[in-house]
C-alpha cells in the first residue's frame, strides 16, 4: 500500500493507470473483434432520438439518487432531509436536481406573480419588491457551498453505519447561485444605525425564520433567484431565497417573505429549540453561524469494493465557512503519516475544493483520512478532538475527521478513528 505525491508520480500513475486499462482491453479482444463489435451495437443501427423540451439524464444513471429520510414518513412527508449522493458525483458543482434538501414543513407551491419580499422594520423607508422588480437590479453569480449545521450528525451514531457517504455526510451541496447582493437593498430601504440584526423569515408554513447579524448581511449575502444557471428549484427555495456563504445551512432562508430590521436578535424558535451546541456543563452555545474547515474522501468510501493490486485515485471534496480551503492531506495509515493531495477550486473562498491524489492498493489493511486547513489555518479536527468540546447529546457542526477501512478482501467499510 502506498501514496504517491504529485509531481512527477502522479504523471505515473496516469501512465500506469493507461496501461492498466489498455492491457485489460487488449486480453478481451483482438483488434479486428473489437472493430466489428464496435459497429454492431444496436445504437449505432438505428436513429436516435429526437429533442425534448427539458433534458433528462441517461436512463443508466437513474440509481444516481439522493438519500431520503423522513422521520415522520407519510404524517409529514416534506419533513426531513434528502442527501446529496456525493459517492457518485464528481466535480465540485452539486447537479441541482441531487442538491441536498432540508425542510421542516414540505415545499410550497409558490406562484412567483402573488410572492412579494418585504423589508421593514428599523429602516427609512420600508420597501414591497415583487419578483419581477428583483429581477430588473444589477446580478452578480458566485460559487458557494450550503450545508445543514446537522450534516454529518449520522456519524455520531454509537456504531458506526455502514452507508453510503452521502448517507452519512451528503446533507450539503454547491451550486453556482445568482442574485442580488443584499447591502443593496438594505440601502435602498435605507438601514437605521441601530439596526444590529434582520430576522429573515421564509413562506413555508413553518415561517422558518432566523437572525442574521447586520454585518453578515452587508458583507456577502445574496438574494438569491437563480441557481446553476436557471431559476431556483422549488425545494431549494423557489423564487427567491437567502443566500449566507459560509454559514449553517438552516441560516440561509427559502422562499424569503420578508427581511425586518432589528437592534436584538429575535430568539425564534429556529434558533432556541434547536441549531444551538450542547456543550458538556448542560450550556447550549447559541449563534455558532460559521461552518467549520472539513473534508471527506467520496471514493473509495464505505459500501465500496476495491480490486487488489489496482491503482485508484483517491478523491473528495473539502470546505471551510471561513473562506478558501489552502491545504487537503490524505492518510492511509490511519494519521500516522499525511501526504498532500491536488486540489481543483481552491481560489473561490467558501466553495467546495476536489482534492485527488494518486494510490495504489497491493492487498493490505488501510485506513483513509483526509484533514483539510483553510486560508486562516483552521486545521480538520481529529474526532477525538471534536467530541472532547461538546455534550454527547450534541448533533450540529460535525467537522471531525472522517475513516474509511479498507479490508484485505477490499470491502470498505466506515470506522471510528
Amino acid at each position: 500500500m502506498s501514496i504517491r505525491k504529485e509531481s512527477p508520480d502522479r504523471r505515473s500513475f496516469l501512465k500506469r493507470s493507461s496501461a492498466v486499462l489498455t492491457g485489460a482491453a487488449a486480453s478481451a479482444l483482438t483488434p479486428a473483434a473489437a472493430a466489428q463489435n464496435l459497429a454492431g451495437e444496436a445504437w449505432e443501427r438505428v436513429y436516435g432520438a429526437g429533442f425534448t423540451a427539458y433534458g433528462e439524464r441517461s436512463r443508466f444513471e437513474q440509481p444516481v439518487v439522493r438519500h431520503v429520510f423522513r422521520p415522520y414518513g407519510d404524517l409529514a412527508p416534506g419533513s426531513g432531509a434528502a442527501l446529496s449522493p456525493i459517492e457518485s458525483l464528481e466535480g465540485i458543482i452539486t447537479p441541482s436536481s441531487l442538491h441536498n434538501i432540508r425542510s421542516h414543513s414540505g415545499t410550497p407551491d409558490i406562484d412567483p406573480k402573488r410572492h412579494q419580499l418585504i423589508l421593514h422594520g428599523l429602516v427609512a423607508r420600508p420597501v414591497k419588491l415583487s419578483i419581477e422588480s428583483l429581477s430588473r437590479y444589477p446580478m452578480v453569480t458566485r460559487t458557494h457551498f450550503l450545508e445543514c449545521s446537522g450534516n454529518s450528525n449520522r456519524a455520531l451514531a454509537p456504531q458506526p453505519l455502514q452507508v453510503p457517504a452521502g448517507s452519512l455526510h451528503g446533507n450539503m451541496s454547491c451550486s453556482e447561485w445568482t442574485g442580488i447582493p443584499l447591502r443593496l437593498l438594505l440601502e435602498e430601504a435605507g438601514v437605521l444605525p441601530q439596526a444590529k440584526w434582520l430576522l429573515a423569515e421564509g413562506a413555508d408554513s413553518a415561517h422558518m425564520s432566523r437572525s442574521v447579524p447586520m454585518e453578515k448581511a452587508l458583507d456577502d449575502a445574496l438574494v438569491a433567484i437563480y441557481q446553476n444557471g436557471e431559476r431556483l428549484r422549488p425545494e431549494q427555495g423557489y423564487p427567491v431565497r437567502l443566500l449566507l456563504p459560509g454559514w449553517e445551512g438552516n441560516m440561509n432562508v427559502k422562499w424569503l417573505r420578508r427581511l425586518k430590521a432589528t437592534a436584538e436578535p429575535m430568539h425564534t424558535k429556529d434558533e432556541t429549540s434547536k441549531y444551538t451546541d450542547l456543550l458538556p456543563d448542560g450550556r447550549a452555545m447559541q449563534f455558532t453561524f460559521e461552518m467549520g474547515v472539513k473534508s471527506v474522501i467520496t471514493r473509495p468510501s464505505s459500501t465500496m469494493a476495491l480490486a487488489r493490486g489496482a491503482v485508484y485515485e483517491i478523491s473528495g471534496l473539502a470546505w471551510s465557512g471561513a473562506g478558501r480551503i489552502r491545504r487537503v492531506e490524505v492518510s492511509a495509515d490511519g494519521g500516522t503519516s499525511w501526504t498532500d493531495a491536488a486540489l481543483t477550486g481552491q481560489e473561490r473562498p467558501k466553495s467546495f475544493v476536489r482534492f485527488r491524489l494518486p494510490w495504489e492498493w497491493k492487498g493490505t489493511e488501510t485506513l483513509l483520512q483526509s484533514r483539510a486547513t483553510d486560508e486562516k489555518g483552521q486545521v480538520q479536527p481529529a474526532r477525538r478532538e471534536w467530541l472532547s468540546q461538546y455534550s454527547p447529546g450534541n448533533t450540529y457542526h460535525n467537522n471531525s475527521i472522517v475513516t474509511w477501512a479498507v479490508g484485505a478482501d477490499g470491502s470498505v467499510k466506515h470506522v471510528y478513528a
